[in-house]
């Protein structure tokens, strides 16, 4: 990051969530709690996967990168800010903030085009269930989850290489929890609009595609699914995808309501609130979402579990 030396600013103070004490110790407790969920969750999940053979399938395959995003996510944001709730020093060094940040985007752009692929994946299995098994070959869904990350990276330069080229020379104290797009550029002393509009493109192109795509494939979903006769035929079939689809419900529903919205309508309280939703509570969220509706999952984990106790005894 050669951006670093135009600054005069050596580190950023976070202001965090709160100043009143009692209500941070609330939050570490909770937040510590949610963390744990989210790191035993979310590898259990993947472990769960990858030991039992009837969950080697495209969407399986899919769900654990899914899970490794959502842990690998959370634990950018949440130990520092764990830390910052203990401590009444809240410094974050230039070079941490936008590694933060980096990773942050990365993660984040990376997650949108995994759940437009798991979208492709639902859309085929429901729309061309003869075909499932020909279309969704592993080629293809090592290559989707590659592209998912070769789109993270490539937003995440294009973002952190644009926020390098701006001088901080004035306040160095960040009105957030974590170190976010909008609120570092409020610090900068040079002219940020041309920036805020290549980020914005960015960010906004990544999001829009990303969700056209998961639309116009629950589109052919719900068509598909309104022509089947049976009740139980249409019932068996939204289940299928009803997970996912409250997944990206609320995945997207909280980036669109922070990201795609002029800066100038930044709101500190209602942002944040936004922000800790995403960035801590639906790494949580997403292994139950997808565990607790699921039977196979369920069923895979009651396998796993007899099995691992089989061979203990047999020890």
């Amino acid at each position: 990051m050669d951006g670093i030396n135009n600054t005069n600013v050596p580190d950023f103070i976070l202001m965090g969530l709160t100043d009143s004490e009692e209500i941070r110790l609330v939050l570490f407790g909770l937040f510590v709690l949610i963390y744990m969920i989210t790191v035993l969750g979310n590898t259990g999940m993947i472990i769960v996967i990858r030991l039992d053979l009837r969950l080697h399938t495209p969407m399986y395959f899919f769900l654990s990168h899914l899970s490794f995003l959502d842990v690998s996510y959370s634990t950018v944001i949440t130990p520092k800010t764990l830390e910052n709730l203990v401590t009444s020093t809240k410094y974050i060094s230039f070079g941490g903030c936008f590694t933060q940040m980096y990773f942050f985007v990365f993660l984040g752009a990376t997650e949108c085009f995994l759940l437009s692929s798991m979208a492709y994946d639902r859309y085929v299995a429901i729309c061309n269930p003869l075909q499932y098994p020909v279309v969704m070959s592993m080629t293809l869904c090592r290559s989707l989850v590659t592209v998912s990350y070769v789109i993270g990276f490539s937003d995440s330069f294009v973002n952190v290489l644009c926020m390098n080229s701006l001088h901080f020379c004035k306040s160095n104290v960040i009105h957030h929890f974590f170190c976010d797009t909008t609120p570092v550029l409020a610090l900068s002393c040079t002219d940020t609009h041309d920036i805020e509009i290549m980020i914005f493109i960015v960010a906004g192109s990544t999001l829009v595609v990303s969700l056209i795509t998961i639309s116009v494939s629950y589109m052919f979903i719900l068509t598909t699914i309104l022509k089947i006769n049976s009740t139980s035929g249409k019932r068996k079939a939204f289940s299928t995808c009803a997970s996912h689809l409250l997944g990206v419900t609320i995945f997207y529903g909280t980036m669109i309501f922070t990201y795609l919205k002029p800066s100038k309508s930044y709101s500190l309280g209602k942002d944040q609130v936004a922000s800790v939703f995403y960035t801590i509570v639906i790494p949580m969220l997403n292994p139950l979402i997808y565990s607790l509706r699921n039977k196979e999952v369920k069923n895979a984990l009651v396998r796993v579990m007899q099995k691992r106790e089989h061979i203990r005894h047999l020890r």
